[in-house]
C-alpha cells in the first residue's frame, strides 16, 4: 500500500496543486491523508478549502482548523485564523470542526495532527535557543503513552519540520514537513521559530511493506511559484509571510 501524506497546507492552494501534480507524475498513491491544519494563513482560504472538499480526503484536525472554526475573531484571536475565519463558509467551519483527532488509516498506522491526544502540542519537537530542535527520546516515547501499543507507524504535522524517528520497541514517527508554510514564529511562551530552510511545499511518500519486506518513507521537496504565494501575503499584509514563503526562514 502506497500512502500519500500531506500536512499543514495553511491555504497556500499554489503549493497544494504542485504538490498533488508531484505526486501525479510519480505515480499517485492508494490513499492520500491529510494531518491538518489546511486553510489558517493569509492566502487563498476558501480557495484551498473547496479543493479539499472536491478530493475529499481522510482529514485529521489541526489546532488552527479548530481555532479558525471555533475562536472569536477579537483582538486575541491570531491573524491568519482570522483571515482565514472571515472568508470561509459557516458550514466549512463546522466542517473543520467536525474533524477527528486522529485516524487509523491502515492497520496499524495512526494519522493525527501533533499528538494522539492534543491537536496543538508538538511531540518530536522542544524548544531550544527560540527554535524548534529534536526532544530527547524519553519525551518523545512519554508523548506517545495514549498511542495504541499495537501502533507500528504513527504521522503527525503540527511543527512543519521533517522527522523520521524509530522509536525503539515502539513506532516509527513520520512528519513530512509543511507543503503551504515553511517557517513560522510563535509567541505563545516559550517563543520560538520553526524554519524548514528553503521554499519548497513538502509532503511524504510511505509504502507499506508486505510480509518480509520493510516499510519504505520517502520526504519530497516540490518547487512552485512562491514569489505569488509570498506577494499574496504581502497583499493581505503579512510581510512575515511573504519572506518565509520566499526563504523558508523567519526575518531577523
Amino acid at each position: 500500500m502506497r500512502i500519500a501524506v500531506l500536512a499543514d497546507i495553511h491555504g497556500n492552494i499554489l503549493a497544494l496543486d504542485a504538490v498533488l501534480d508531484d505526486l501525479r507524475q510519480r505515480g499517485g498513491a492508494d490513499l492520500i491523508v491529510n494531518l491538518g491544519d489546511c486553510v489558517s494563513g493569509p492566502l487563498w482560504p476558501r480557495e484551498t478549502m473547496e479543493r479539499l472538499e472536491a478530493l475529499a480526503l481522510p482529514t485529521v484536525r489541526g489546532n488552527h482548523d479548530r481555532r479558525v472554526a471555533r475562536d472569536t475573531a477579537d483582538e486575541a484571536m491570531w491573524p491568519s485564523d482570522r483571515y482565514a475565519q472571515e472568508r470561509l463558509t459557516s458550514v466549512q467551519r463546522e466542517a473543520l470542526l467536525a474533524l477527528p483527532l486522529t485516524l487509523e488509516i491502515a492497520p496499524a498506522v495512526t494519522a493525527f495532527h501533533a499528538r494522539p491526544d492534543h491537536d496543538e502540542k508538538y511531540l518530536t519537537d522542544t524548544m531550544a535557543d527560540g527554535r524548534l530542535a529534536r526532544a530527547p527520546l524519553v519525551a518523545i516515547k512519554r508523548r506517545l503513552a495514549a498511542l495504541d501499543p499495537a501502533c507500528r507507524i504513527v504521522l503527525c504535522g503540527h511543527s512543519h519540520r521533517s522527522e523520521l524517528i524509530r522509536i525503539p520497541d515502539g513506532p516509527v514517527v513520520f512528519n513530512p514537513g509543511s507543503i503551504g508554510c515553511p517557517a513560522y514564529g510563535d509567541d505563545t511562551p516559550p517563543a520560538h521559530v520553526s524554519e524548514q530552510g528553503s521554499p519548497h511545499a513538502r509532503y511524504g511518500i510511505v509504502e507499506l511493506g508486505g510480509p518480509g519486506r520493510s516499510d519504505r518513507f520517502e520526504a519530497i521537496a516540490v518547487d512552485y511559484d512562491h514569489e505569488a504565494a509570498a506577494r499574496q501575503a504581502e497583499q493581505a499584509g503579512r510581510p512575515e509571510w511573504a519572506y518565509a514563503l520566499r526563504t523558508g526562514f523567519m526575518s531577523g
